[in-house]
């Protein structure tokens, strides 16, 4: 089957807005919303191809750019490869220099369009942060108070791995963190480790590697609001259990360890290389996990990452 390469940008406004165009009815999945891009020409990196086809479909010049997500589909008469870039940096008003039509949206509005199959972990991958904090149990004070930290860092995305926290002490909490969380537009998970863990009001479930392993299709759970997502994540330490998180369908997922860390002491880590060689594997986006700090999210994205999770990082 013929391998088509296509390079890909998921480009924001300063606004968060995203760009999307329309596909020609005529074209191959025609008539679908896309993320604009085109085909990789013979001779050319990724990166240069992404350069020239939003100059040439959209007059954006784009100045830099950020690796997000590859993606790896077969359609029924074709295989494709999209190499995603995330683009905030360019310059130029975009214009459907084609007669394509394009708009800005609202990431959360992605889901309300109709794009081709492989584009979907690309939605997914749009909406996400590129740091993911975990909360780790604590005393009542000092709970509050490391939520209130990883929030001032800026941090959107935060899993609440309270499995040793009482469920009064949970609620309480919960009551102040939902408050504090709404007003940083700040979204928390809940680790399906805790007791009841389905039955809290939070924006979505990260699932333990073994809760993970034993399921066979996405979870549902009965407090998820259709009218936003619903995150379902998952933990995962090698090959098996990232190909059964991307079967099941979750959106996205954290590997680990990637460095050796003072929780995991005797755990094998990965390394940079093992990463990137099983994040290449999957098409979801994939948290690098383990002795990582902020200056590292670079290094994880360069490696097929979405960025890296941390529990200690974001604290101090």
């Amino acid at each position: 089957m013929q391998l088509l390469k296509v390079s890909v940008g998921v480009v924001k406004n300063p606004e968060g807005q995203v760009l999307i165009s329309l596909r020609d009815k005529l074209a191959h999945q025609g008539d679908l919303w896309e993320f604009p891009g085109g085909k990789i020409e013979h001779g050319e990196t990724a990166e240069q191809a992404l350069v020239r086809e939003l100059k040439e479909e959209l007059a954006l010049t784009v100045i830099s750019s950020t690796p997000l997500i590859t993606i790896n589909h077969k359609y029924s008469d074709i295989a494709v490869q999209l190499i995603v870039f995330s683009v905030d940096n360019y310059s130029g008003e975009a214009k459907g220099c084609e007669g394509q039509a394009i708009k800005w949206i609202n990431p959360t509005e992605l889901k309300n369009h109709q794009f081709p199959a492989a584009n979907q972990p690309i939605i997914t991958a749009a909406q996400l942060p590129s740091c993911y904090a975990i909360l780790d149990d604590a005393d009542e004070a000092l709970l509050i108070e490391n939520l209130g930290k990883i929030i001032s860092r800026g941090i959107k995305l935060i899993q609440l791995r309270l499995k040793n926290t009482s469920p009064q002490l949970l609620e309480r909490f919960l009551t102040q963190a939902s408050s504090l969380c709404r007003q940083s537009e700040v979204k928390l998970l809940m680790n399906s480790g805790v007791k009841d863990a389905a039955n809290y009001t939070v924006d979505g479930m990260h699932l333990t590697s073994q809760e993970l392993m034993s399921i066979n299709k996405r979870p549902a759970f009965p407090l998820a609001n259709s009218k936003y997502p619903y995150w379902i994540a998952a933990s995962c330490h090698n090959e098996q259990e990232l190909q059964h998180a991307q079967t099941v369908g979750v959106d996205f997922v954290v590997l680990a360890p990637l460095l050796t860390t003072k929780t995991h002491p005797n755990a094998e880590p990965l390394g940079w290389e093992q990463f990137k060689k099983l994040v290449s594997q999957v098409n979801l986006p994939v948290y690098a996990l383990g002795g990582l700090s902020e200056c590292d999210v670079n290094k994880a994205q360069q490696a097929g990452g979405q960025g890296i999770a941390a529990i200690r990082t974001f604290l101090e």
